[in-house]
């Protein structure tokens, strides 16, 4: 039987694998962006799994809150991840730091 100590290592582990990734990777936006996916599902893992453990559904109705910020996030970012291409024909992260008006 899997318990709710698995449920949350398993997040913990997703948890770190992001901000690893967030903080080992400062070339590619795309890649930064995947990063904030996997930590906003790490956190809805934990959200399941409590509200499972809990018996309340209350953590399962905040899942659906947070993928509907997590799918805005997307569509904006890449959105701006497409200009910036366009402009500058990069999406290396070291290339974007200087943004002007």
């Amino acid at each position: 039987m899997i318990s709710l100590t698995h449920y949350l290592s398993l997040s913990a582990v997703l948890f770190g694998i992001s901000v690893a990734g967030i903080f080992i990777n400062r070339k590619n936006v795309i890649l930064l962006l995947m990063c904030v996916e996997l930590l906003l599902l790490a956190v809805n893992f934990n959200f399941i799994a409590l509200s499972r453990f809990m018996g309340d559904t209350t953590g399962q109705v905040f899942v659906f809150f947070v993928l509907t910020v997590a799918a805005a996030e997307s569509a904006i970012g890449l959105a701006i991840l497409v200009v910036l291409f366009r402009t500058r024909r990069s999406i290396n992260v070291q290339e974007l730091d200087v943004l002007r008006g």
